[in-house]
């Protein structure tokens, strides 16, 4: 291992991370209450899974290429239909919230919408998925350096992830009844995103 290998590892990092960076400000817009400590277990998730993803591609590149390789085709379907879900679930909620004439202004001021483990275990395999194709990239390093380079994008994934996190909860003081609608519209932009750039192979 070499300076280009952990200086490769960390921008990789930083390129898988994007995704869960906005997922995490919309998580941040959704619950704007929420304290470091679950800040850091959120971030912590995504970085989980964007360590699993490219070991278990490397792992399948290594082992069953030819099942793999044709899985590979279903991963923007799949980060499209997790996303849309859970983006269109956080919508509709924020819609129904801000329309409820039942709520009264001290309920709209309270710390948001509660991000479920369920929901959030979805976001780390949505936002994470499309890491799998790392294991062509990584395949030629041995099982060492593999969990090495992974090791690294969760560190990097995980950083990036505090910072959006951060960022969302700032701005969800602000916005308050309007942002579990921006979160959603962010979830599912994000869905369509990942999807479109995975049909055009980019």
């Amino acid at each position: 291992m070499n300076t280009w290998f952990f200086l490769n590892s960390i921008l990789l990092g930083v390129g898988l991370a994007m995704d869960a960076f906005s997922v995490s400000i919309a998580n941040g817009l959704a619950e704007h209450g929420m304290s470091r400590r679950r800040m850091s277990a959120i971030a912590g998730c995504y970085a989980f899974f964007q360590w699993a993803m490219p070991m278990i591609g490397w792992f399948c590149v290594h082992t069953i290429s030819g099942i793999f390789c044709a899985f590979q085709g279903f991963i923007p379907w799949i980060a499209l239909f997790l996303l849309l879900y859970i983006g269109g679930k956080m919508l509709i909620e924020g819609v129904r919230k801000k329309s409820s004439a039942e709520l009264k202004e001290e309920e709209q001021a309270e710390a948001g919408t509660w991000i479920s483990a369920a929901t959030l275990l979805l976001q780390g395999v949505a936002t994470s998925i499309d890491a799998l194709s790392v294991g062509f990239t990584i395949a030629d390093y041995n099982a060492p350096e593999a969990f090495v380079c992974s090791l690294l994008i969760a560190v990097v994934t995980f950083v990036i992830c505090m910072a959006g996190l951060l960022f969302g909860r700032k701005f969800g003081e602000k916005l308050a009844d309007k942002a579990g609608i921006f979160g959603g519209i962010i979830l599912i932009g994000i869905g369509l995103e990942i999807f479109v750039r995975g049909m055009l192979g980019i």
